[in-house]
């Protein structure tokens, strides 16, 4: 029986230790980066979150900083949200040779002294599985990767930070900003900047005019949600089609320049096929969790920058054009780039990088912020 007890006493112990070690927003650990671009250091990091429901994760992502002497005080943080990468754990951007050119603006961030924070996302480099575009869970990991940063050992992060994040990215950086205050009182968000962010997730399911690009993005959701909430695709499709939506998801990355693979294409034309037959943004539950994880416009706080390419395919410029007004409605202060030509990656690269830039460290200067409410 004693031993028994002491086993009991034990195992509790055991149960017990972790409790406090898995405080959101708490460092797990930070591995150095050898092989970095001139000028930076960088750390890939694991760190505790939690999901809307509190449940606690730990998660990855980098902490990049200059390559100099530490400074006097806390340095200004810029938390980068990414694009889609995937759906599946090896998907994390922070595992791709091509992090640090696959990150708009980082040279020039490091350059200005910022530290750049870049979660992977719950389910990106870490088990379980990714809620994709889902709001509240991926704006914690965005917050708790910026508290997590505090405790790197040379990056001297500060609590004063500005978002930015690029299509789903965007999606996540409105989301961070609306939770902000709530969630993380301790840190000081002076800036929210989305480029070609998803807000209204049906009417742009609806309108996107890349075909392709809409099946695939689909795949990705289906199959996210069906491991995260456990959702039937059965009022979708048939068994044979639910077999390549998961294969497209747990087989494909996205990363810039790569072409896909003739068996990528094939499971694209059959998802669009399936697409002809059912509306997916009309088909419970998919459309109610669709609604719930859109953008509310009275949620963000400003001030507030949406840059839009006018020749994206893949969130369509109309309805990021709708939010944004729906916005200006609150007198929330927004800047409003309009990329003109521009595809879906150019809203946050070529000249929208250095505007965008420009606008951050404002923010972070105390100055007025801009208002083009008054122009579209």
């Amino acid at each position: 029986m004693r031993s028994l007890l002491a086993v009991c006493a034990a195992s509790l112990l055991a149960f017990a230790a972790p409790a406090s070690a898995q405080q959101v927003g708490s460092l797990v650990s930070a591995d150095p980066v050898t092989d970095t671009p001139p000028g930076m250091q960088a750390w890939r990091i694991r760190y505790w979150t939690s999901n809307g429901a509190g449940a606690r994760q730990e998660v990855t992502g980098m902490v990049v900083a200059p390559r100099e002497a530490m400074p006097r005080t806390p340095r200004r943080v810029i938390a980068w949200a990414h694009g889609t990468s995937g759906v599946a754990e090896k998907c994390a951007p922070s595992n791709s040779p091509g992090f640090y050119e696959a990150t708009p603006g980082l040279a020039e961030m490091i350059a200005q002294n910022y530290v750049v924070v870049a979660p992977d996302y719950p389910g990106l480099g870490s088990k379980g599985p990714h809620p994709y575009l889902i709001g509240v869970d991926t704006a914690y990991s965005v917050l708790d990767a910026v508290r997590a940063a505090r405790s790197v050992s040379g990056a001297a992060a500060g609590d004063r930070f500005a978002v930015w994040g690029e299509s789903q990215g965007g999606h996540a950086a409105l989301w961070t900003a609306a939770t902000a205050r709530g969630y993380a009182p301790d840190l000081t968000l002076v800036g929210t900047a989305a480029a070609a962010p998803p807000t209204d997730l049906p009417a742009n399911m609806r309108q996107a005019s890349d075909a392709n690009a809409r099946a695939m993005l689909l795949a990705f959701t289906l199959y996210s949600w069906s491991q995260y909430f456990g959702y039937s695709l059965d009022g979708f499709t048939n068994k044979t089609n639910q077999g390549v939506i998961r294969r497209l998801s747990e087989n494909n990355c996205i990363e810039l320049h790569n072409k896909p693979k003739l068996g990528t294409i094939l499971g694209i034309l059959a998802v669009r096929q399936a697409m002809k037959r059912r509306d997916v943004t009309r088909l419970q539950p998919f459309a109610a969790t669709m609604q719930a994880n859109s953008v509310d416009p009275a949620s963000v706080p400003g001030p507030l920058l949406i840059a839009q390419g006018s020749k994206d395919t893949i969130v369509a410029p109309a309805v990021t054009r709708s939010f944004a007004k729906a916005v200006c409605k609150r007198r929330t202060p927004l800047q409003w780039i309009e990329v003109e030509g521009g595809s879906h990656t150019d809203s946050a690269r070529g000249n929208a990088t250095g505007q965008t830039l420009d606008w951050i460290t404002a923010r972070f200067n105390g100055q007025a912020p801009p208002d083009d409410c008054g122009r579209f």
